[in-house]
């Protein structure tokens, strides 16, 4: 009889909700959890058991006890607070030890400052060593010397809802770097869509024909080369810098990445859905943090399906169609020498659709924190922050949401040669930090061009000699720009078009 690997000493369970406890066992023997006074019992069946203890209020220090006949776990310094998952690819995955100021965030937590953490083990396959690396895996308290591995943006989130709460906050990190929202979710998720059946349609072609052992193979071969090419690459980067990412393929040989499509790619759709995700389901959450759609920007206009689907997903596998999830928009971003394709512009309104349209969602407008040829900004304290703001506006209901969300369209409407752009969350008006940039104007031929922008509290007028009668307004329709309007409460304007029915 064994607990779920997710399960250790020093745990963060969920306040105040029904605590789910599984594992695995032999069948028909009965095992009974133990935790602060409650009980519960289940019988295992098919080689799994699940149990369901009582909601319990903030705790510190409890023991849970696992008993199934002369076997008994014990697992202590449990704690009752908040859970959080934090999902999504790199920039979530993104470590403290290199976040812009994570080496002074490391060098001052200590094992009481109310967070604690677990890694979900990055698996690619479940294999014969999978069961051994999962079950080498622990919660863990913060200290310089644990948490460098840790989310930056889920430790600067926990930190602030941990002060503010006056409750231990529990991360478990579920985040792979490069993978696309399909990689998250299940397979019959995928093929219940049209818009979105692709993703897996082309992974069935691509593998068609070979055995699981010739595409493991192929793959296995794949991950020698590549690995390999990263270190003659990253060796020949630290001494010449300025070389591009062209030029060095040519020096080097060709990277490989992605890879052939396998099912050991971890890029595979619904790959880590099945290796990471569903590892630590259903433990207990409060709710999601979600940080991803960088990989999907090469399908833009079909994200605003999988993103929803992802939500739905993840809410049906946990059993609660109400879970908290809180998102975060793409921040400004391009490559120096990329043309502006527009497309993270629809990742973004798809994500602003998405959270105008389900219930228990919150979205972290970030365009001011993206860097120009840097995919990986590393000043991730404004992305938790944010994120905490979310969380205490619309899940804990200690902020009014003007205080805790950015300016966003509410509607608009065209008077002779003005578009008057109405907005929400910026009742004390807007500040600037340079001349207003970033808003157009088309007309009937939606042709578009910069307009003048007068601002005031949740209105602003715009006009533009070019369009003597505007039929549709935007702003920061584009992949990176410097950002200059904010309301009042810090936040930045979130970008928008009036012509897409938002």
């Amino acid at each position: 009889m064994r607990a779920a690997a997710v399960f250790s000493n020093d745990m963060v369970l969920q306040r105040e909700k029904p605590i789910a406890v599984w594992g695995d066992g032999k069948d028909g023997t009965r095992v009974t959890v133990t935790l602060g006074g409650h009980s519960a019992s289940g019988t295992v069946r098919n080689g799994k058991w699940r149990v369901t203890l009582p909601p319990m209020p903030a705790a510190d220090n409890l023991t849970m006890v696992i008993a199934s006949g002369a076997v008994e776990i014990r697992f202590t310094g449990v704690a009752v607070g908040e859970v959080w998952l934090c999902g999504g690819q790199s920039n979530m995955e993104f470590e403290i030890r290199n976040e812009k100021n994570g080496a002074a965030l490391l060098s001052s937590l200590t094992p009481d400052c109310g967070v604690r953490y677990y890694y979900t083990p990055k698996q690619r396959i479940i294999d014969e060593q999978f069961d051994r690396v999962e079950r080498n895996t622990c919660w863990s308290k913060a200290s310089p010397e644990t948490a460098g591995a840790w989310s930056a943006v889920g430790l600067y989130f926990a930190l602030e809802v941990a002060k503010k709460l006056g409750v231990t906050v529990g991360l478990i990190g579920a985040n792979w770097g490069g993978t696309s929202a399909s990689a998250w979710v299940s397979r019959d998720v995928l093929e219940s869509n049209a818009a979105i059946k692709p993703y897996i349609d082309e992974y069935d072609a691509a593998t068609a024909g070979k055995t699981r052992e010739e595409l493991i193979a192929e793959f296995d071969a794949y991950a020698a080369y590549q690995d390999n090419w990263y270190v003659k690459y990253n060796a020949y980067m630290e001494e010449h810098p300025e070389t591009s990412w062209e030029d060095a393929q040519k020096i080097l040989g060709e990277s490989r990445y992605p890879g052939p499509m396998s099912p050991k790619n971890e890029l595979r759709p619904c790959g880590i859905y099945e290796t990471v995700l569903q590892r630590v389901c259903p433990y207990t959450l409060r709710g999601f943090l979600y940080y991803q759609g960088e990989s999907d920007d090469h399908r833009p206009e079909t994200y605003e399906i999988l993103l929803e689907s992802l939500i739905r997903c993840w809410r049906r596998d946990w059993e609660d169609p109400e879970m908290p999830f809180l998102n975060v928009q793409l921040p400004m971003f391009r490559y120096l020498h990329e043309e502006d394709k527009k497309h993270w512009c629809l990742i973004r309104e798809a994500q602003m659709r998405v959270y105008r349209r389900l219930r228990n969602t919150g979205l972290a407008v970030l365009t001011d924190c993206g860097e120009l040829d840097n995919i990986h900004p590393t000043d991730k304290a404004p992305v938790g922050h944010r994120l905490a703001l979310q969380a205490l506006a619309e899940v804990y209901g200690m902020l009014p949401r003007e205080a805790a969300s950015a300016p966003m369209l509410r509607s608009a409407y065209a008077s002779g040669s003005e578009m008057t752009v109405l907005t929400e969350n910026a009742a004390d008006g807007f500040s600037l930090t340079g001349e207003p940039c970033g808003f157009e104007l088309a007309g009937e031929d939606g042709v578009w061009y910069p307009a003048k922008a007068v601002l005031l509290p949740n209105r602003i007028t715009l006009t533009a000699k070019e369009v003597p009668a505007p039929k549709a307004a935007r702003y920061a329709w584009t992949n990176y720009m410097q950002v200059t309007v904010f309301g009042r409460n810090g936040l930045p304007l979130a970008p928008f078009r009036t012509d897409c029915g938002l």
